[in-house]
């Protein structure tokens, strides 16, 4: 999450040479009843102040933007002091405990309730601890800078081992240099799968929790290998790793809950893959995904991320790029790893170009102000209906295309560019010393590495505003096709299910459509299209597939007890695929080869 300072290393000297005199955070956690999902954790805080002792939870968590009250689960709170007197307890906020009236010494105990085994909470049950920190340890406010030491009481009689990236002390003790990196160090303990392999002097480690033979798991472990060493070879280098050590948390569970959270030198990757389901290649995109932000969020950091904030919604303008471009490479890297064809990930580019240059949200937001409406859309919970459908394009989606369209129209420059190169650019001048960056860094990078003129083009029309690169010409000069699966095809506009005879959209109307334009809307019921009866029928493209786009046809709804009519205008299908194009002249596929090939 932050950068080695020299605070951070002279903690890990001290640790190295077995140095006494600091004073330790000291947390312990118990899983006595984890068949109801619940740990027993304690916490001493020691050396104290004469002065209130404010402990919190976390309102938000490494890796999410939107706020989370993992307080709500936790209870039985209790506090004593060094001789074991009782403590009040008192209550400033939701998230937040005050004892006062402590000894130096402050004892705080409480119950936590876990069962969402994801990305951004914990999950306990008899058969493994999936804990992000965040959603399951308190801290305390003004002992941030302390380090932290970790007791995990394995449960008697379990196979269960620990991975994470905190480092280990032995005895199932645990240590981080502050708190900042303590609540960025995810565990995952288990009756682990582990496999590990050195890369230029650092430990790639596997620790995965899920049904699957010795051999599967060897086959997927020399699959993600391959995929770390195509990623390094974009940015040339791994990135330092603290301890020397990444490790993939790799959870895949069928109570789990499909997710993937990069950190600083681990990630959990979460799948709820069938226990009978063989291993093969689940969440590899996600694990492609994940590793990638070793360098493209955790070091190259937007500046508005920096420091994080557990107490708050985290707002970044960058997350086009962040997640964005990452995004982009999540495929390429395979393909170029062998994980998947060429042929599958040039086929799978067209849904998401398309998708973007449809959608109606670019009339309202650029990439940057999409990216700000994360802590909306970001694992955020609310009860009132949004308007999500027209206005908004996910970040990931939007920056990904875009990061295909640079790395295209580099390409297709003939002079030796593309995005790999500007991606190392970009690591050496702000990544690898961490220097946090804006998106007129970002364009001050792509200026000095493609010229004045190509970074202005590119930053004033598609990042500043929501215009759309000439994807098709991209595309044909990397030989590839782009073009419209069924344009003579008749579309209503949305997705219709039918539930015993009555027609709902499934979502809002999207702007322009022809449902939006004759008024029909979510909350009514479509009884009939021209005269024809739903009642039988699984698609409503039984009745209008004969017809023509400009075609009108009525549309009998029923809105609240009230049957009115609509004439709605058919359209025609703007569905795009892209495809891997066998007509291509010798430049485009010698730029596709390029592209595509093993580094």
């Amino acid at each position: 999450m932050k950068k080695l300072n020299s605070f951070f290393v002279a903690l890990l000297m001290l640790a190295a040479f077995g140095l006494h005199g600091q004073t330790y955070n000291e947390y312990e956690i118990s899983f006595g009843n984890r068949v109801h999902h619940e740990a027993n954790i304690k916490v001493k805080f020691s050396n104290l102040e004469n002065k209130v002792l404010e402990v919190r939870m976390s309102r938000s968590s490494p890796g999410r933007y939107a706020v989370h009250e993992f307080a709500k689960n936790v209870y039985a709170v209790k506090a004593t002091d060094s001789k074991g007197n009782e403590l009040t307890v008192t209550r400033s906020d939701p998230s937040q405990w005050n004892i006062a009236n402590h000894d130096g010494t402050v004892n705080f105990e409480y119950t936590l309730y876990a069962n969402r085994a994801g990305g951004t909470y914990s999950g306990i049950d008899e058969l493994h601890a999936h804990l992000n920190i965040p959603a399951t340890f308190i801290w305390a406010k003004d002992l941030g800078h302390r380090p932290t030491r970790l007791k995990i009481n394995i449960p008697e009689g379990s196979n269960w081992k620990v991975a994470t990236q905190l480092k280990d002390e032995g005895n199932n003790t645990y240590y981080a240099p502050d708190t900042y990196y303590f609540m960025d160090s995810p565990i995952l303990i288990a009756d682990l799968h582990m496999r590990e392999r050195m890369i230029d002097g650092q430990n790639i480690r596997l620790a995965l929790n899920t049904r699957a033979t010795d051999a599967e798991v060897d086959d997927y472990f020399e699959e993600v290998i391959k995929i770390v060493e195509q990623q390094k070879a974009v940015f040339g280098e791994l990135p330092k790793f603290d301890f020397g050590e990444y490790t993939f948390l790799s959870n895949y569970m069928p109570n789990a809950s499909g997710d993937g959270m990069e950190h600083r030198n681990s990630t959990f990757v979460v799948s709820s893959k069938p226990i009978n389901r063989a291993l093969g290649n689940t969440s590899m995109g996600t694990m492609s995904h994940e590793f990638f932000h070793a360098w493209n969020v955790e070091r190259i950091r937007p500046a508005s991320l920096e420091p994080f904030n557990f107490e708050d919604a985290n707002m970044s303008g960058e997350l086009w790029f962040a997640e964005g471009f990452t995004s982009y490479y999540t495929n390429l890297i395979r393909a170029r790893s062998g994980n998947i064809t060429k042929e599958q990930y040039v086929n799978g580019l067209g849904g998401a170009v398309g998708y973007v240059i449809n959608a109606p949200g670019r009339m309202y937001f650029n990439p940057i102000e999409m990216s700000y409406r994360a802590p909306f859309v970001d694992a955020a919970a609310s009860i009132d209906p949004d308007n999500n459908a027209n206005i908004f394009i996910s970040y990931y989606t939007y920056g990904s295309v875009l990061g295909l369209a640079l790395d295209m129209s580099l390409r297709s420059m003939d002079n030796g560019k593309n995005l790999d190169d500007y991606m190392k650019h970009v690591w050496k001048t702000q990544g690898k010393n961490e220097i946090p960056y804006s998106v007129r860094d970002l364009q001050n990078r792509l200026e000095e590495y493609a010229g004045k003129a190509f970074a202005d083009e590119f930053f004033s029309n598609y990042i500043f505003k929501s215009d759309m690169p000439d994807y098709e010409g991209l595309f044909k000069k990397m030989g590839v096709t782009f073009k419209n699966t069924n344009p003579d095809a008749p579309t209503l506009g949305g997705f219709i299910r039918i539930n015993n005879g009555i027609g709902r959209l499934t979502g809002n109307a999207t702007i322009g459509s022809p449902l939006y334009e004759a008024g029909i809307e979510r909350e009514d019921k479509l009884i009939s299209i021209n005269g024809k009866s739903l009642v039988g029928l699984k698609n409503v493209n039984e009745i209008i597939s004969s017809l023509n786009p400009g075609d009108q046809v009525s549309v009998e709804i029923d809105r609240w007890g009230e049957k009115m009519t609509k004439t709605v205008t058919l359209a025609a299908n703007t569905s795009m695929r892209t495809g891997w194009d066998q007509n291509a002249d010798a430049q485009a596929q010698k730029r596709r080869e390029d592209w595509l090939k093993k580094k």
